[in-house]
């Protein structure tokens, strides 16, 4: 399976990122090789995520410290939709946030 980023996804990366970065380049670093780590390892279990459907249909998550990474899973693509923090009103940043047909 292959793992993709959706636009929405890559940005909560680079955000995530230049949060840690202010206060700690190090950090950032490692912190950032793990969560792409952990997106990765999605697609040997891809069906073992949380479903959401109330955020939107066939969306999933799963935690990573305190972060929530929400994907779907087709046919052999696991797509990255949002990495988001727990304390966040995650139901109304996901409002009407259906998986676009955009890479």
């Amino acid at each position: 399976m292959a793992v993709i980023f959706a636009p929405a996804a890559a940005q909560d990366v680079q955000e995530i990122g230049d949060y840690i970065h202010a206060e700690n380049p190090a950090a950032a670093h490692r912190f950032i090789a793990a969560l792409r780590e952990r997106c990765g390892r999605i697609a040997d279990v891809p069906g073992g995520g949380v479903l959401r459907p109330t955020l939107w249909p066939g969306l999933r998550s799963i935690a990573f410290q305190r972060y929530v990474i929400f994907y779907t899973a087709d046919g052999d693509d696991v797509r990255i939709e949002r990495i988001l923090h727990g304390t966040r009103d995650i139901p109304t940043i996901l409002e009407g946030g259906e998986p676009s047909n955009e890479p």
